[in-house]
């Protein structure tokens, strides 16, 4: 399994703001991870939507946590990002061409990984993530 860039990115904007703890701006996150600033905006964008984070236009504005780290949950904010999480063909009904998919049991092993992937980040929040704050920050700086 293979999370997409965007998801990524999401993931990194998100502890990127965790970890500094203030406003903070689109160009300030591109640079430190050395990632384009217009994958940035659209991520921004994104998580603003979902209600992550708060966006601020103009001069002194920037973008900051909408939530508290321990209220940011992996597993839901994943499954949130993830076009979709069609392992194989036959987890989509409509585009499955896979002839043997009837009688097939890989779907259901398949199925219980994926499920089994999701449950285990859902124990953790951003808050998890971001512990080691001091050392994040080095890294960025």
């Amino acid at each position: 399994m293979r999370l997409t860039n965007f998801c990524d990115y999401s993931l990194r904007v998100l502890i990127f703001l965790g970890m500094k703890n203030e406003l903070s701006s689109v160009a300030e996150i591109s640079e430190a991870y050395g990632l384009s600033k217009n994958h940035i905006v659209k991520v921004v964008h994104n998580l603003s939507k979902l209600g992550y984070i708060h966006s601020f236009q103009g001069r002194k504005g920037g973008i900051e946590l909408a939530v508290r780290p321990e209220e940011i949950n992996l597993g839901k904010i994943i499954k949130q990002i993830e076009p979709d999480f069609d392992l194989v063909e036959c987890f989509n009904e409509v585009r499955n061409g896979c002839n043997i998919s009837p009688a097939c049991r890989l779907k259901g092993f398949l199925f219980q990984a994926k499920k089994a992937f999701l449950d285990s980040l859902g124990k953790y929040s951003l808050a998890d993530i971001i512990k080691n704050r001091g050392a994040l920050v080095q890294l960025v700086s």
